[in-house]
């Protein structure tokens, strides 16, 4: 059975961090790791994951791309799993992927949003089915990295996160999927913040489809990330 280093990448997120790293303390197979990695937090992020046993990365320049990259690079377990910092792993999400796992290189599951009335959060969870279902059947299958977990190893061999604004996750799935079989887990469930949808269920809906097309522009103006800062001359 493999061993886990989940990834969690936090930028500010203080006030949800908790709930997440509580879901992880609950599992019931224990990760072998949890990586934080600190995307230039302004607030308590970094203090409160080490007070809960996390290891922290820092990773002082923004970018989602970044800060997965790095965790992934610092990983010291056979598989990877990922999840956000608003996300809620169910207390079997790793023991389902680690069945999942033999004769894969990657495994995603369904997500849904916590903090709406019902029906609403059960209806969010039918609709992202179908759009995985979806997105399978066309043959791109959309892992988010609020729920997907992956060999290290092949991850590596991908070529890692690719560093663009967003979809930095899907892009990374579809590379997984022409070095070997991907899985979906439907018992690896993850429940995630509905603060996405504070704009609106209509702009949310059309950025992912703008996402799953390439089109990840929109995000913060540009789909490229600006470089990092040249290290300073130590003479200086």
């Amino acid at each position: 059975m493999p061993e886990f280093s989940v990834i969690i990448p936090a930028r500010n997120e203080a006030a949800y961090l908790p709930r997440t790293l509580q879901a992880l303390e609950q599992q019931t197979l224990p990760p072998h790791e949890v990586l934080v990695v600190d995307n230039a937090s302004r607030d308590q992020t970094a203090e409160i994951a080490r007070a809960w046993g996390a290891q922290v990365l820092p990773c002082p320049v923004g970018g989602v791309a970044r800060a997965r990259q790095l965790g992934l690079e610092t990983a010291r377990s056979s598989w990877v799993a990922t999840t956000d910092a608003d996300s809620c792993p169910c207390p079997d999400w790793l023991a389902a992927y680690a069945q999942g796992a033999p004769g894969r290189v990657a495994l995603y599951g369904p997500m849904r949003f916590w903090g709406l009335n019902e029906p609403w959060g059960r209806a969010s969870g039918l609709a992202y089915s179908a759009f995985l279902h979806v997105c399978r059947v066309i043959g791109r299958p959309n892992l988010a990295g609020g729920n997907m977990a992956f060999s290290r190893q092949a991850a590596l061999l991908a070529g890692g996160y690719p560093e663009v604004e967003a979809y930095e996750d899907v892009i990374l799935g579809q590379n997984l999927a022409r070095l070997g079989a991907i899985g979906y887990v439907p018992r690896a469930l993850v429940e995630t913040s509905a603060r996405r949808l504070d704009r609106g269920v209509g702009p949310f809906l059309v950025q992912h489809l703008r996402n799953l097309t390439g089109h990840t522009r929109g995000y913060f103006g540009d789909d490229r990330l600006p470089p990092p800062p040249p290290d300073q001359d130590p003479a200086e």
